[in-house]
């Protein structure tokens, strides 16, 4: 094959002390691959992270995602790292040429040992099982494997309902009646979706990269379940179609981002009309925009607490654990770190993700501490 795999040589100014530790670029000639891995930091155990594919991501993306990772495998109590991988490239290409894509970026991240893939947006179990048959090594297999499918069980949006009731909790929400927007009516958007239903929550508004549909009175999840099998949710036969970024503006308890990063920023955060902001996506939203609402009085659930199921249940599937096992520990950790963090955010009046964030970073330090770094 012909591929390039280079260091990272220039400085990079996102360097601080935790990390990253790896910055390696991939190219390969002949599938015209271009990918980027991230491994953060590896004091606590080797990285586990997400592959994402997309035409528009970016060096910076991988890097911030793979932080992000980092931080929630320190909060979860994982024995594991931070690390992320982007690939550039449409993940809607034809299969045959996505799996020549996605085996080549595994034989290229072969002597990554300290890096462990799974999926991400644009990648799913099918691509972590090509992954495994060229490397052997890789989360959020097929179940025929051994694996954990997590978008199929909905690890990430189990643990992120389960942070969205403490929340309520918090604030003296019912669930029951609760108006909820889901950004991003994916894996995790529309398993979040079917967990919040079981506790009586209302899903009033659903976006994909096709559109928003909007129903005040309530979408019934079941049919909107059905018509996204097979196309976006604007084929939805009930319902106001609006544009999809329009979503932010929709009046509701619950708003959700379960898409891309940095969909609510200084220019839109003024629109959110909701009590809670869940976020299901990594980095959805600036500082400054998480910082405007918590002045507004809105809840944020910051990503790497609320979003952790998926890397809980991957690391439960790593370890050779069952799904019942990881779906006891994400109920029992999200839920815990939640509420602690919501105690001390109450009591300080520090940003929930600052107080957060300040408890996961000691642990990567203190486990820092203990290794000697070549």
């Amino acid at each position: 094959m012909n591929t390039d795999i280079a260091l990272h040589d220039e400085p990079f100014r996102f360097t601080d002390d935790l990390g990253p530790a790896k910055i390696v670029h991939v190219t390969e000639r002949t599938t015209g691959l271009r990918a980027t891995v991230v491994i953060d930091n590896i004091a606590i155990g080797p990285a586990i992270g997400g592959v994402r594919m997309a035409p528009d991501v970016t060096t910076e993306e991988c890097f911030r995602l793979a932080r992000a990772m980092t931080l929630k495998n320190a909060a979860a109590g994982l024995h594991h790292g931070g690390g992320k991988a982007v690939i550039v490239a449409d993940p809607m290409v034809p299969l045959a040429d996505k799996e020549r894509l996605i085996r080549a970026f595994a034989d290229a991240i072969e002597e990554l040992t300290d890096y462990i893939p799974g999926p991400d947006m644009g990648t799913n179990e099918t691509c972590m099982a090509w992954i495994h048959d060229q490397i052997g090594r890789a989360i959020g297999l097929p179940s025929v494997l051994g694996g954990i499918p997590l978008d199929m069980v909905g690890a990430t949006g189990y643990g992120l309902a389960a942070a969205i009731d403490v929340g309520a909790e918090h604030i003296g929400m019912s669930l029951a009646g609760a108006r909820v927007a889901v950004q991003g009516f994916g894996a995790v958007g529309r398993n979040v979706a079917k967990f919040l239903d079981e506790r009586g929550c209302i899903l009033v508004a659903a976006a994909d990269l096709g559109g928003c549909v909007v129903d005040r009175r309530g979408l019934d999840l079941r049919e909107l379940l059905t018509t996204k099998a097979t196309e976006s949710v604007v084929g939805h036969r009930v319902g106001e179609v609006i544009d999809r970024d329009a979503i932010v503006g929709v009046e509701c308890d619950i708003w959700i981002p379960a898409a891309r990063p940095n969909v609510l920023h200084a220019g839109n955060v003024d629109r959110v009309r909701a009590r809670i902001v869940a976020q299901g996506a990594n980095i959805p939203a600036t500082a400054e925009a998480e910082a405007r609402l918590h002045e507004r009085g809105v809840l944020v659930l910051p990503d790497f607490i609320a979003n952790a199921g998926g890397v809980i249940c991957g690391a439960i599937e790593y370890s050779g654990g069952t799904t019942n096992e990881a779906f006891r520990m994400i109920d029992e950790q999200v839920r815990s770190n939640t509420a602690t963090m919501l105690e001390q955010s109450a009591a300080t009046g520090e940003l929930p993700r600052a107080v957060a964030m300040a408890a996961a970073r000691e642990r990567v330090v203190a486990a820092m501490a203990t290794h000697h770094f070549h």
